[in-house]
């Protein structure tokens, strides 16, 4: 049995627009970690459908690197985002609110690029609008992490892979062994299914939101694919906290 402590908790209100670091949560079995991808911005060449869509339809990093340098808060009792950026200074709002919907596409327009679709609106779907089809959370290995950026010779931040659930204590690339198990911490499950296939967006400093490190070509170059981290379900809720021991069964 391996194991170690939970390292990090982090959040993403509205996809690819922020990060919040959290304390705390309580997770709920078959649901994303709470609030996480609540929210995305569909953009003016989006095809949606009811409910979850994919993330081509999103203003993101990938295709809009300057994004990766926003930081997030959300008041989860009144739906209120604040988002700062470094160049265009902080926005409260609420998502939900059409009538704040013009202050923050005015906000937010510039850091996207002009040659690409552009922010429209403001989307939910019911659950997380995570990359995976399911309501997953993204497990990540603080270890394997430190062994990329030694190989790359880069201090790779662990906000450039947008994850949820950080931890420490276990060999680098171990969880790769771990599809099909099953994940405790604190009292919740999680059954880990599948890698993660990493984008551009991981090529970018999320101080400055400037490209700056090549992991894709990194990550091809030394492992013959382009995968970082594992999506898992809740099978069991529970609460969780940073410093948690966590056990792989």
């Amino acid at each position: 049995m391996t194991g170690g402590r939970l390292a990090h908790i982090c959040r993403h209100p509205i996809k690819g627009h922020g990060r919040e670091m959290l304390a705390s949560v309580r997770l709920s079995a078959g649901a994303c970690l709470p609030w996480d991808r609540h929210w995305a911005v569909a953009h003016d060449a989006a095809k949606l459908t009811p409910g979850w869509n994919e993330c081509v339809n999103f203003a993101r990093g990938a295709k809009a690197y300057e994004l990766m340098a926003i930081e997030s808060d959300l008041d989860e009792a009144t739906a209120t985002v604040t988002l700062r950026h470094p160049a265009r200074g902080a926005i409260t709002f609420r998502p939900d609110d059409a009538a704040d919907l013009p202050r923050f596409l005015e906000w937010v327009r510039p850091l996207n690029p002009a040659n690409r679709a552009q922010p429209a609106r403001i989307v939910t779907a019911g659950r997380g609008m995570t990359d995976s089809d399911f309501p997953s959370i993204a497990i990540l290995n603080l270890a394997s992490l430190a062994d990329l950026s030694a190989r790359m010779g880069h201090d790779l931040s662990i906000h450039r892979w947008r994850g949820n659930l950080w931890l420490d204590g276990v060999d680098a690339w171990q969880e790769w062994t771990w599809i099909g198990k099953r994940l405790h911490i604190g009292s919740a499950v999680l059954e880990v299914k599948e890698r993660i296939t990493r984008c551009m967006a991981t090529t970018v400093e999320p101080t400055t939101g400037q490209s700056n490190a090549h992991t894709l070509n990194a990550l091809e170059r030394e492992f013959g694919h382009q995968d970082f981290g594992l999506y898992a379900v809740v099978v069991e809720g529970g609460d969780i906290a940073t410093g948690d021991a966590w056990t792989i069964q």
